[in-house]
């Protein structure tokens, strides 16, 4: 593998969401400007999982049991998975040149009791990755700020928060990203920056969908744009002790799965397909923008799939008739592949030496370099740490996309 020798470090990034359809790869250039970051685009892709392995993911997910003959079998698969979607990064996007890979693997529990996170767990062993590319991967990157006392998410809280401090200038922005679970990064004109996990995003609506179509998803929100909400099965839903607790606050399928819904939905008058998908594309909207409301957000700038279903992006402007909804692409970030870029800037950080988290928005008791490093093919030599505070983000013109 050749590396590459430029000014910049060239990353190649990896994530799977909380929708667990497939691998987000991205590839982008960066380097240091004093306290600038400077990120490159080279472009992105998605590598879909075979079939059998989503199924054996969401199999594995709570409240269904899982072993440990289960849960090897699930990190290997998806580490080879992700070894082959980076190898793929850096022949399609990268041109064959890479520095480091980096890596936020597959969410499958996130341990939460009591509003205080105990744990996390992501699959896809970076050691395959390794072997596969002959690089350095920076990999397990949520656990440190959970050991620090912090929740290990939402992590785009260091990228928003580096991304958007000079529009805040203009009134309080808010970068929300819909996935599975939706979360969102307040950045004010001053003062601290927070982050957390609003409730689900698509989770409970692709729940709904699969089962009344067999698709993964509500395709273009076609049900629920003809359904009717729901309001006793909306109030239910809003009960959920979570909305109510105080951020720094995470969440997850562990939560939000399809006996949650049946939960939600036992005692009430029959609910039909498209009046369940209009109810629960509903409850994100009402959720989201119930926290935009609680801190003023003048401008909302969206990522994630949850981003392209027209019902939802509607009912999110219903909800925030005051706020100017944007998605990250008219800021130089694809929404498709946000979390992918935010990867790319989480490894380049531990890659220079700069702490990841952001203590006001995961709750963690400090500032911490996150994640550890598997060694390439050859010895691992680091940079030199960076020596001064990163304060920004600048997005450079892309120089290529597939």
């Amino acid at each position: 593998m050749t590396v590459h020798s430029g000014t910049g470090v060239r990353v190649i990034g990896l994530i799977s969401g909380t929708s667990i359809d497939g691998i987000d790869v991205a590839a982008a250039e960066l380097r240091a400007d004093g306290d600038t970051v400077v990120l490159s685009p080279l472009g992105q892709l998605e590598v879909p999982y075979p079939e059998t392995l989503r199924d054996a993911l969401l199999a594995a997910l709570p409240p269904n049991p899982c072993d440990a003959e289960q849960l090897t079998k699930l990190d290997t698969l998806v580490g080879q998975a992700f070894a082959e979607a980076a190898a793929r990064g850096v022949e399609e996007l990268a041109g064959g040149e890479a520095d480091v890979v980096a890596s936020l693997g597959q969410t499958v529990f996130h341990w939460v009791e009591d509003g205080t996170a105990r744990g996390t767990l992501q699959l896809g062993n970076p050691a395959w990755i390794a072997e596969r590319t002959g690089l350095p991967v920076v990999a397990d990157l949520r656990v440190r700020d959970v050991a620090a006392g912090g929740h290990g998410a939402p992590l785009a809280s260091t990228m928003d928060a580096l991304w958007l401090r000079e529009m805040a200038a203009l009134g309080p922005v808010a970068a929300l990203n819909i996935g599975g679970i939706a979360n969102i990064t307040v950045v004010p004109a001053d003062g601290a920056v927070l982050a957390y996990d609003t409730g689900p995003g698509n989770a409970l609506m692709d729940i709904a969908a699969h089962r009344a179509t067999g698709r993964r998803a509500d395709i273009d929100g076609a049900l629920a744009l003809r359904g009717t909400v729901r309001p006793d099965l909306l109030a239910k839903l809003l009960l959920d002790q979570y909305y109510a607790a105080a951020p720094p606050k995470s969440t997850g399928k562990e939560l939000f799965h399809g006996a949650y819904l049946d939960a939600a939905l036992d005692g009430l008058p029959p609910v039909g397909a498209e009046d369940l998908l209009a109810t629960l594309t509903e409850l994100t909207a009402v959720t989201i923008a119930a926290e935009c409301r609680r801190h003023d957000i003048a401008t909302l700038i969206v990522s994630g799939g949850g981003a392209d279903n027209p019902a939802l992006m509607a009912a999110l402007t219903r909800n925030l008739p005051g706020a100017a909804l944007k998605t990250s692409d008219d800021h130089g970030l694809p929404r498709a592949g946000k979390e992918a870029y935010l990867t790319i800037l989480l490894g380049w950080l531990t890659w220079s030496g700069i702490p990841g988290n952001l203590p006001s928005a995961t709750g963690a008791r400090g500032h911490r370099l996150l994640g550890s490093i598997t060694p390439g093919a050859g010895p691992l030599r680091l940079p030199a740490p960076h020596s001064s505070t990163v304060t920004r983000l600048r997005v450079a013109a892309k120089t290529g996309e597939r």
